[in-house]
């Protein structure tokens, strides 16, 4: 008898930085999300693809959700609350705390009008004792009726397999959405534009990277000898902030653009010539022209 072709859509959501990106990066097997320490680093939903013998599963890696400061906040939490909407299977990815906080329960009361399967997977086991996990495990679950828990570590990769496995527990027969080979459906001009960003907030002062956006103005081969020149503006909203971003003798925007350009010839698998420019465009974030410009539209959403 045939096997079943299981497949859904699974949305990521969190409050900001426990780990959504890198959980994603892990179960896919490629960073297409990108990561870093400082909360709000993914803006836009990000769509990857997972494909065996079971199933596709397409994954929607969304912003963090928090209380909105400016536009662009209102933006990103907009993305991750839409999704919950259009999935199959919700996947609420808390870290280890001894209290439930208050973004925490926001989350829970948008939850609570979801229909869809929550799924609650605890992150970062690889920090907890045993002990620890039963007591996490015994403060959440009475909050909402979880389809499931599953405990794992997105870092090392610890227990994936049972999330996947669980995952597909509650997806239907369905089609291939995407070919097996493709593990995003994002442009590449766009996963440029997050790379370069990944490394200015890395690398940047905290006051600096919530600030910036990044635009590719030209991405171009050159003949067919798998060789890009790419051109590529980061915006910042302060002129400090523009001084501190191309460092003494540019040596801080030399190394954002030696460190982004490694990682996009590793994607691309070609050579890439980058070249960095800095523009102020103040109060940026609060402004729906430029929030349209540099790719945050609501009507996508």
């Amino acid at each position: 008898m045939k096997q079943k072709f299981l497949s859904g859509f699974v949305s990521l959501i969190g409050r900001p930085n426990v780990g959504k990106s890198t959980l994603m990066n892990t179960l896919i097997g490629l960073k297409i999300a990108i990561t870093s320490e400082k909360p709000q680093t993914t803006r836009n939903r990000i769509q990857t693809v997972f494909t065996d013998e079971r199933g596709q599963i397409v994954f929607l890696d969304t912003p963090g959700i928090h209380k909105a400061k400016n536009k662009l906040d209102s933006y990103m939490v907009n993305v991750a609350e839409h999704t919950l909407k259009e999935v199959d299977v919700v996947l609420w990815l808390v870290e280890p705390t001894r209290y439930v906080g208050s973004n925490e329960e926001h989350i829970v009361e948008k939850l609570k009008k979801c229909k869809t399967p929550v799924v609650l997977v605890i992150n970062k086991i690889d920090t907890l004792e045993k002990q620890d996990l039963i007591r996490l495990v015994t403060l959440y679950k009475d909050l909402l009726p979880f389809a499931d828990i599953v405990p794992v570590s997105a870092l090392n990769g610890e227990n994936t397999e049972e999330l996947l496995r669980v995952i597909f527990s509650h997806l239907q027969e369905g089609p291939q959405y995407f070919d097996e080979d493709t593990v995003t459906d994002q442009p590449m001009r766009q996963i440029a534009a997050e790379l370069i960003r990944e490394k200015a907030l890395r690398n940047l002062q905290d006051e600096v990277p919530h600030g910036i956006a990044v635009t590719i103005e030209r991405m171009e081969e050159r003949g067919t000898s798998n060789f890009f020149d790419i051109d590529a503006e980061i915006i910042c909203e302060k002129d400090s902030h523009k001084g501190i971003i191309i460092g003494k003798g540019g040596a801080m925007l030399k190394k954002i653009g030696s460190q982004a350009r490694e990682e996009i010839e590793g994607l691309m698998d070609a050579r890439v010539n980058l070249k960095l420019w800095v523009k102020v465009r103040r109060e940026w974030r609060d402004n729906e022209l430029y929030l349209k410009n540099y790719g945050y539209r609501n009507e996508d959403v």
